[in-house]
Parts: C-alpha cells; structure tokens; sequence
C-alpha cells in the first residue's frame, strides 16, 4: 500500500485531457481519496504538448510532484514532452512500439480501441477507466459521472468506452500502486476548489456587483466564473475593449456606490497604472485581480510565475497607499477576496489580490469551512449640504459619500484638490492633502494578517501566495524539527508583528518562483537578513520532489 499515487495525463490540445481531468478528479473523490489536479499548457488552440497532473492520497494532498507513478501519453509528442518524468517504476499506458524507456508499459492502443466502436474521441473515456480500474477502484463511480457529464448522443458510446476500460484495468492491474481510500472524505462535504472559483466566490461574498475586464489569460477564469453566476447575484458584466477601459469603468462603479473588480495578468496591469494613480489621489476604492504568468512582454503566455510582485507594490505615479494580499489555497482566495472589498472600501484605496497560472487553474481538496452570513459594509456616509469630500482628519479617512446620496455635492478630482475637491496649486494645501492620504498607512498596517508558521526550528523557510502546500508537503518530506515555515498571505505593507518571527530566526530561507526574489528583496527593506534563495522561473510552478532536494542542499550547507 502505498500513501499517494501520481498520474500524468499527456496530449495535444483537442484530444480530451480535460474530460480525463474532470471524471478521474471526481472519481477519486467520490471513491474517497483525496484530491489534486493541476495542469501545465501551451498557449495553442490545437496542437502543442499539454499535461495534467493528478495525485491521490489516503492523507491531505494539495501539491505537485514531478515524476510519475502513472503516465498515459495520447500521442507521441506528449511522452517525449513529458520523458523526463519517467522513472523505471512508472506505469506508461501506451503502444509500445511508438516509445522507448526504462518503464513498465501497458501495451495498448487506445485509439484503436475507441475507433473499434465507432469514435475515435472517446479514447480519453478509455483511459480513464482503465488508470481507475488499475488502481483497485469500482469503476461504476465514473459510469455516474459519464451520466451526468453526457448528453444522449454522446452517452452510450462513453459507456462503451468506460466497459473496455474496465477490462483492460481488471486484466492487466496487479495494483501496485492500490492506496486505501479515507472513509471521512467520502463522509465529509469537502470542498473541491480551484483558485479562480475560490476568488470568484470571495468577490460575491465580499458584494461584487460588477466586473468589468479585458480577457487575458490565466485572469480570464474570474471574469467567466462571476459571469456564470450574474444572473444569481445580480452581477453586471462587462468585457471591455481594453485594460485601461476596464480599470476606469470599475472606478466610475465604486465612485457611484457598488463594489467591482478588474481581472487581468501583469500585461494589462502595466495598462492599469495610471488608473491605479486615480484611484489614489481621489480615494476612490478599487479591487484588481492579478493572476501572474512569466513576463516580460507576453512571455509565456499559459505558464506560472510569481514575478509581478513588484510590480503591484510600485506601480503608478506618486505616492499612495494600497493593500497586496496573495492567497495560497482555494480557501485564503475566498477569505482575502471578500476582504479584499471591505478594506478598499474602509480605506478608499486600490487593493490587489496577486494570484499565479498554478493557483488560478489547480483544483485543491478543501476542508469544509463556514461562510459567515455576515452582510459586506458599506463605508457610505449620507451627505449634507456642507459635505467635503476630502476633509481633513486624524486618521486619514475622509467620509466618502457618494452621487445623489444626500444633499452634498460630491465631487472628486484627478488634479491635487481642496478638501471641497476643487483644484489647487497650493503647497500647503498639497501638503495637507498628501500627508492625509498617506496616514492611512499606519492603519492599513495594524489590518496585516499575521502569516501563517508551521513547526517552532530555529531555521526559517518563508514563502508567499502559491508556494504555501508545495513548502509544506517538502518539509514534511524532510521531517526535520530544527525547521519551521512561515508563509504570508498579506505581502503588502508589511508590519512589525509580521516580521516579528524572522527577526528571531537563526537563518531564513526564501523560496520564490521568480528569478530575482522579489519578497526576499521587500524583506531585506525591512532589515532581514536572508541566508539563502531557492529561485525558479521556467513557467513551471516548484514540485515538492524537487524542492526537497534543493532544501536539502542548501541545509547540508548550513550545517
């Protein structure tokens, strides 16, 4: 028996990986394992060499890992794509004589087989049933879920399909690779997720009422999630015909009182910077959605890359506080979505939830966890006929009314402004309006989730957003106690109490997935000193067999 099993499914754009994804996912679940998925592609409509990972475990898995106990190729570019994958105690579910490797093949060719009953697409329904059936599992599970995935037409040759399936696991499995499933996930409603659905779900609950955004891949899963749901929640959409279009009809939103959100990754956020300067200087809220993938330019279009940290924390002109959060789950994507909402509109700032191709399009097994029935607040005040839009306070917040919401006059300005919102060229006034804005800055800090820390080690791993299961899975791999792990949710503004436990560290190791280590580099801003960097930045996210390793060496050195 063994803890968890791996399964890479391999193949050009076209030929179903996302149908084996969907059935093998939610059969494993039904059968009680928990669940992983994640996939990595090319940016082609057709063709190109794309896989998805899944893993299954009797214990919580939610990373990857790179070789592969089980690998099924539907073409030949796909096992080559994938060859480094391969150890000799990989299953290949293949026809031999297209391939060569020190592996253990299950000879058969799928196509043939779907041809032999009429629909040569169908071979993906093969396979499926096939990896289920070699893994000791009762294959009637996936016939209801073909059931529900199928219409008429498309049914009975996918029930074909799942039979040969079946014979061919129960002739050929030896179950080697059989895991015990886990009675309390199949009793449990667990969540699940991927992490656009997580942050879909955070902006409802945070009272999103409108999206407007320009399609941009790995965002674009947002904008079609809260799309879906509009008419359920009363969410107006609205693709717009650039990024700068977007980011100004979002502001226009929350200047007239409802709550919206952009979607978009670092290339339609360079777009967005002067918008981000407005919404600064008129205090007027925003919340943007930034799904990260490599750079610079288009650079990897569908790939993963955690390297518009930077960017988010210094873009736009001048001077003005935000907020960026980076979840590392489903879950922290639903919790720091919906707060996303609440701070902008508290502190009348943009707030930029930094999310990643990995995190947006992996499915995770989430432990159900309550969604409070708290209604979002709104920070409106009813104006009277003396209502200053930036009047001048203690705490930096000026009461934000809104249009037609009283019997002030609300009127906001791009240009330095008065407290009325009239333009000025005073120093004093420009003084006073600055430092006003900028105050906030203290609060905004005392609002910083404090990261999460795992273990007590005088030796200090830190990551931030996406890495947070993949650094957990490896240093539980490791199993050294002289170790702890910190990640951060809240990557900006940092406070003291967060830095807190890194400045008690003996040494601190930060794990990115950029090339320059972007958090490492806001850490030592701040006076903490970094013995080492684990960097990556090939568009794939980090696999807790390769990290392990790399961890390592790098305490081998320590020591």
């Amino acid at each position: 028996m063994r803890d968890s099993v791996s399964i890479l499914i391999g193949g050009k754009a076209g030929q179903g990986i996302a149908s084996i994804e969907t059935l093998l996912t939610k059969g494993f679940k039904r059968a009680g394992f928990y669940t992983f998925s994640t996939k990595e592609f090319m940016s082609r409509v057709r063709g190109g060499s794309n896989t998805t990972l899944i893993r299954i475990s009797k214990n919580p898995v939610n990373a990857p890992v790179y070789k592969a106990d089980i690998f099924v190729p539907l073409d030949t570019n796909a096992f080559y794509h994938a060859q480094d994958r391969i150890t000799k105690e990989t299953f290949v579910i293949a026809k031999k004589g297209n391939f060569e490797c020190d592996c253990t093949f299950y000879d058969h060719d799928l196509e043939s087989l779907a041809k032999s009953i009429g629909s040569p697409i169908v071979s993906n329904t093969i396979a499926a049933a096939l990896v289920f059936g070699l893994l000791g599992c009762d294959v009637k599970v996936l016939r209801g879920i073909v059931e529900e995935m199928y219409p008429n037409e498309l049914l009975e040759v996918n029930l074909k399909a799942l039979e040969i399936g079946a014979k061919l696991g129960e002739d050929n499995g030896s179950c080697l690779y059989c895991i015990e499933p886990t009675l309390s996930a199949t009793q449990t409603k667990d969540f699940f997720l991927s992490g656009t659905e997580g942050v879909g779900f955070g902006a409802i609950a945070g009272g999103c009422n409108f999206i407007s955004s320009y399609p941009m891949s790995p965002s674009t899963g947002v904008l079609t999630f809260l799309a879906k749901q509009s008419q359920n929640f009363g969410i107006c959409v609205e693709q717009a015909e650039d990024e700068i279009a977007a980011f100004q009809m979002g502001l226009g939103v929350w200047y007239g009182g409802g709550r919206s959100i952009t979607t978009t990754s670092g290339g339609g956020f360079a777009l967005m910077g002067e918008g981000l300067s407005l919404s600064g200087i008129t205090e007027t809220p925003m919340v943007v959605y930034l799904a990260q993938r490599p750079g610079p330019a288009t650079g990897l279009p569908t790939r993963t890359e955690q390297g518009d940290l930077e960017l988010s924390i210094y873009s736009g002109h001048g001077e003005f506080p935000r907020i960026v959060l980076a979840p590392g789950d489903p879950k922290e994507c639903f919790e720091l979505a919906r707060s996303a909402f609440e701070l902008a509109d508290l502190y009348q700032i943009p707030v930029i939830i930094l999310s990643d191709q990995y995190l947006a399009d992996s499915y995770f097994h989430v432990e159900q966890f309550d969604i409070e029935s708290k209604q979002p607040v709104h920070h409106i005040v009813k104006t009277d006929v003396d209502y200053k839009r930036y009047s001048l306070s203690d705490d930096g917040i000026s009461p934000r009314g809104i249009p037609g919401y009283g019997e002030g006059f609300v009127l906001v300005d791009s240009d330095e402004h008065t407290e009325e919102g009239l333009i000025t060229e005073s120093m004093s006034v420009r003084n006073e309006q600055n430092g006003k804005r900028l105050k906030k800055g203290e609060l905004i800090r005392n609002e910083a989730i404090f990261p999460e820390i795992v273990g007590e080690g005088e030796i200090v791993v830190v990551g931030w957003g996406s890495t947070k299961h993949i650094i957990k899975e490896a240093l539980e791999f490791i199993n050294d106690t002289n170790i702890a792990s910190i990640h951060f949710s809240w990557v900006y503004p940092l406070s003291e109490a967060q830095l807190a436990p890194l400045r008690n560290a003996k040494q601190v190791i930060t794990i990115e997935n950029n090339a320059t280590g972007q958090f490492a580099k806001l850490l030592k801003q701040h006076g903490i000193v970094i013995y080492a960097h684990i960097l990556k930045s090939d568009g794939l996210p980090f696999f807790v067999d390769e990290l392990s390793e790399k961890l390592v060496s790098v305490l081998k050195e320590i020591r």
